[in-house]
């Protein structure tokens, strides 16, 4: 039987449609899968409503047998990422397909022939579209439903990838802990820190949410800089995550460590929105987006949340005054995450090999319970 690779340019209504299609053949029947949100989905995947794409270009490719629908990817280059890691590297992403091998290496070599094209020397992936969004092969940890802006995929399509000729360029860790009191150690830190007269922990704030995100991204792009794979976000993609986090945040679980009234640290924990989208099929419209709110911002009726990030400023570290301030704040959003009613978070993701911050981890009581993987192939 014949397979068929069509290309389609970023907001191809007929590729948008064709990515919906994919999915929810992929993941039919299975209990654990979220859909994204479609209208999210569709704003990602199109230029002009994504700030990326002033910085990167890219493709959507669809796989068709004998005219019928049975995989997608795409191929992006971000020059971003060129000028930090100069390494001829480009990316591959929304990768899936049904459980066939013709299938998956039809796409991949048509995605490899785009980014070779375009001189990159290697192919990593699935990063859809890059490090900051959804990133990883799921190869641990099929049996729970993904968290929030978390991929989820099928135990067979790591097969796929590796018989494809790919190989593990690193595994991303995703830990899960119980909301409770913290560890005694935390606890003491947590004591240490509250005592110190310079220091304080502030809400974020949803109505200057602007500028909140300006101290977030400075905190982040100076904490994060020397991390495997890191690009720094652009002012347009700021812009664009304010909007999107106005809805979504809930100040008790996000702060600054404020030291001498200037925001160091931060944690920046999100309602899990996979779980109170699970029963809209990802459709916002006409009803599911009145529920999402009420769900949210109403009820509260969340019970779980994603620790997306806590770090500290670099300058900071080494100083012993400071020294227990990472543990304080893992102990700080203990007992805010207590008070609000939640059950248990995921704190993802982290690399592999950053031994200091997954010790840290562990001191929480955090487990391992998901492992992404970022695949290479030469080019």
């Amino acid at each position: 039987m014949s397979i068929e690779v069509r290309e389609h340019a970023l907001g191809s209504k007929e590729a948008i449609r064709a990515f919906f299609e994919v999915q929810d053949l992929v993941y039919a029947g299975d209990p654990h899968y979220v859909p994204p949100l479609r209208m999210e989905l569709a704003d990602r995947l199109t230029p002009g409503k994504n700030p990326l794409w002033e910085h990167a270009e890219g493709v959507l490719f669809t796989a068709h047998r004998d005219g019928k629908l049975v995989g997608r990817a795409s191929a992006q280059i971000d020059r971003e990422h060129l000028r930090i890691h100069q390494d001829d590297a480009g990316f591959f992403g929304f990768f899936d397909t049904i459980d066939d091998q013709a299938v998956a290496d039809a796409l991949l070599e048509r995605a490899a022939a785009w980014l070779r094209a375009r001189g990159m020397k290697v192919m990593r992936g699935p990063f859809s579209f890059t490090i900051n969004e959804e990133c990883g092969l799921l190869v641990e940890g099929f049996d729970t439903p993904p968290a929030i802006m978390m991929a989820h995929h099928r135990p067979y399509q790591q097969h796929l990838l590796e018989r494809a000729g790919f190989v593990k360029a690193k595994d991303l860790l995703a830990w899960k802990y119980l909301v409770e009191e913290p560890p005694p150690r935390a606890a003491r830190a947590w004591e240490q820190v509250r005592g110190l007269p310079e220091v304080r922990f502030r809400d974020v704030n949803p109505s200057r949410m602007r500028e909140e995100l300006d101290h977030i991204l400075h905190i982040f792009n100076d904490a994060w800089a020397n991390n495997w794979g890191f690009v720094p976000a652009t002012d347009a993609e700021v812009e664009k995550m304010a909007k999107d986090f106005q809805l979504l945040i809930d100040p008790r679980l996000a702060f600054f460590a404020e030291v001498k009234g200037k925001p160091m640290g931060m944690v920046i924990c999100l309602p899990n929105l996979s779980e109170p989208t699970g029963d809209l099929d990802g459709k916002l419209f006409p009803f599911g987006w009145a529920k999402l709110v009420w769900r949210l911002k109403v009820a509260k009726s969340v019970k779980s949340a994603r620790l997306m990030l806590l770090g500290i400023r670099r300058e900071l570290r080494g100083q012993k005054r400071y020294g227990p301030l990472s543990t304080a704040m893992y102990a700080e959003l203990a007992y805010r995450g207590l008070r609000a009613g939640y059950q248990w978070a995921e704190l993802s993701w982290t690399l592999e090999d950053n031994r200091p911050i997954n010790l840290g981890i562990q001191a929480m009581r955090g487990k391992v319970y998901k492992t992404y993987r970022v695949y290479e192939r030469a080019l």
